[in-house]
């Protein structure tokens, strides 16, 4: 996927972007707007592409390109968690299931086209990314138990082997190193996330068009039985993602 550019900026305080996006929030809850669509809308304004709050940072936009929309999603939902019921927020930020179904074309006018589009790169790059790791655990996980075996301890080189010819540790260096990262013994989530959309990228450019596919397949089929188990349709929208539908 073609590096996208973006309005959204670096931004170590609120920028004037971020506090409309706070009060436009705050404003259409209070007016009695739903907080799910009215999350969606401040989603939408919001412009800061990465952020230090409160003493965390928040990378909303890895490599300029891959929106992390849920990251922001809980950003958000701190400025106005008394007005958010607990269950629906945390149904959310901790299941990816939302309060209620928007169809996709509102989802996308809520948070525009741009956004939109992010959205969809960190749902293939990141998420599914993750999800066909995952997939292939399984896979070897059934193989092991098979054959009768219970040590772990090589499963999961053995999973990137798989998914990308080489070893994790081998591939987290190389990551690290185009990324001017420092080579370290251990790795925070925002940087995970990162590697991960790496991953899906190098997989791209190093894989046959029908390796791809197939992989892909299996990690959207495993996704869809997850979503399944946990009531969800899909993220931000039913039909969002057309290729995992019945």
């Amino acid at each position: 996927m073609a590096q996208d550019e973006s309005r959204l900026v670096a931004a170590e305080t609120v920028t004037a972007g971020d506090a409309e996006a706070i009060a436009y929030l705050k404003e259409a809850i209070a007016r009695g707007r739903h907080w799910y669509p009215a999350l969606l809308g401040a989603i939408g304004l919001w412009a800061s592409a990465r952020e230090d709050f409160d003493g965390r940072a928040y990378v909303y936009l890895i490599d300029g390109e891959a929106f992390d929309w849920l990251l922001l999603a809980e950003r958000l939902c701190g400025t106005v968690a008394e007005f958010i019921p607990e269950n629906e927020k945390e149904s959310l930020l901790f299941r990816g299931v939302p309060p209620i179904d928007l169809d996709g074309a509102v989802v996308r006018e809520l948070i525009g086209d741009k956004k939109f589009g992010q959205y969809l790169n960190y749902f293939y790059g990141v998420t599914v990314e993750e999800t066909l790791l995952l997939a292939v655990q399984a896979e070897i996980d059934k193989e092991r138990h098979g054959l009768g075996l219970v040590n772990q301890s090589r499963a999961a080189d053995e999973v990137y082997r798989r998914v990308y010819d080489m070893d994790k540790e081998t591939l987290l260096k190389q990551f690290r190193q185009e990324k001017k990262h420092s080579q370290r013994s251990s790795t925070t989530i925002a940087e995970m996330k990162e590697f991960t959309y790496w991953l899906f990228k190098y997989r791209l450019k190093r894989c046959e068009k029908a390796r791809i596919a197939s992989d892909t397949k299996k990690a959207l089929d495993y996704l869809k039985r997850q979503w399944r188990h946990k009531g969800a349709s899909a993220i931000l929208g039913g039909d969002l993602t057309p290729a995992v539908a019945d």
